[in-house]
């Protein structure tokens, strides 16, 4: 089934859910309660378990109860961390948090609609209405010298057409002070069968004006051979892969489920990158672990159990850019002379302390 298909055969209904599944009688009172947008690929809802409402799959998937209740999520959320309610003129299409870079949103269809998507106000819940014109974005891009690094967003960018996302990166490379064009997309895990020959053809060769990419991978029951050979494919074209999770309270917060999701990403050739904290978006409070518990997973189950290419940094996205959230665990004392460091074990050494 090719990617086209895949979409034409969404799992977005009941009936098409349950030749995967078996649902529970509280997965089917949801749904036929649900007003919002839901629903993933074929490929995706396969790696989900038949039996078990638990699956860290369905999880992502299928609309839960507990998306009713919101303590600590924020009202308009994505404005104000999109800060689309500055003084700036910008299209609906140009997220800011820096001055050198900024977030180009291109549509907002995806190949899974995560329940814990931090645009679900736009993507999911559909409360918040935007329009991502390609050319408007171009030409505000055009009028800003300063931005030198570009991130292609949605939704899924890479569910255009390849001639869409041809004259994209055309249009791009074309403006002398864009540096780097960056791709956010689910595809490798959710659609692998979108990196085509197309799509090759569309991202391959030498150019001065690189492509990267980051996916999304939350837990290794994700990682499919199929995604392995898309991403094989990506790298064969000069992209190279790198991983967003995001945290989430039940689905990957255990250290055995973190160790294994980032090993097993560096054995499809997916480099990890960032373990985002669950963000402030509405309805998604069930997903949320304490601020510190990406550090402290990195720490027990990372720092010194496995190679350092598989230790992101874990951070909280904000309407001021990205803060990384990594105490300070190692450093144990500082003195005149020297420091005293502890590692994974628990064991001490010292290193001199040397002054500026």
């Amino acid at each position: 089934m090719n990617w086209k298909e895949q979409l034409k055969k969404f799992v977005n209904t009941p009936e098409r859910l349950s030749t995967y599944v078996n649902l529970s009688e509280e997965e089917r009172a949801v749904l036929s309660d649900n007003k919002t947008t839901w629903g993933t690929t074929p490929h995706f809802a396969s790696l989900m378990d038949k039996d078990d409402p638990n699956c860290p799959i369905r999880k992502q998937v299928i609309p839960s109860a507990l998306e009713k209740q919101n303590c600590y999520g924020m009202e308009d959320y994505l404005v104000w961390k999109e800060n689309r309610a500055t003084d700036e003129v910008r299209p609906d299409s140009i997220a800011r948090q820096y001055r050198d870079r900024v977030a180009f949103t291109v549509t907002q269809t995806c190949g899974v609609y995560c329940r814990h998507c931090f645009r679900k106000e736009l993507v999911v819940d559909g409360n918040l209405k935007l329009n991502f014109n390609l050319d408007e974005g171009l030409h505000w891009l055009a009028a800003h010298p300063e931005v030198r690094d570009v991130l292609v967003t949605g939704g899924d960018p890479f569910l255009l057409a390849d001639e869409q996302l041809e004259y994209l990166i055309r249009k791009l490379r074309e403006l002398p002070h864009v540096e780097m064009i960056r791709f956010g997309t689910r595809t490798p895990i959710v659609l692998p069968q979108r990196i085509d020959a197309g799509l090759k053809k569309v991202l391959g060769g030498y150019h001065k004006v690189p492509i990267w990419l980051n996916t999304q991978c939350n837990h290794p029951k994700e990682l499919s051979e199929e995604t392995a050979r898309a991403v094989y494919d990506l790298l064969g074209c000069g992209v190279n892969v790198g991983n967003q999770a995001v945290l989430l309270k039940g689905i990957n917060d255990d250290v055995e489920t973190f160790r294994h999701l980032h090993q097993k990403l560096l054995s499809v050739r997916i480099k990890p990158y960032y373990v985002f904290y669950c963000e402030a978006a509405p309805g998604i409070d069930h997903f949320r672990t304490p601020i510190e518990k990406g550090a402290e997973l990195i720490r027990d189950a990372l720092r010194g159990h496995t190679t350092g290419l598989a230790q992101p940094m874990s951070v909280v996205a904000t309407n001021i850019g990205k803060i990384p959230l990594m105490p300070d665990y190692y450093i144990v004392n500082k003195k005149a002379k020297e420091y005293t460091l502890r590692n994974h074990k628990g064991e001490l050494t010292t290193l001199p302390n040397i002054p500026e």
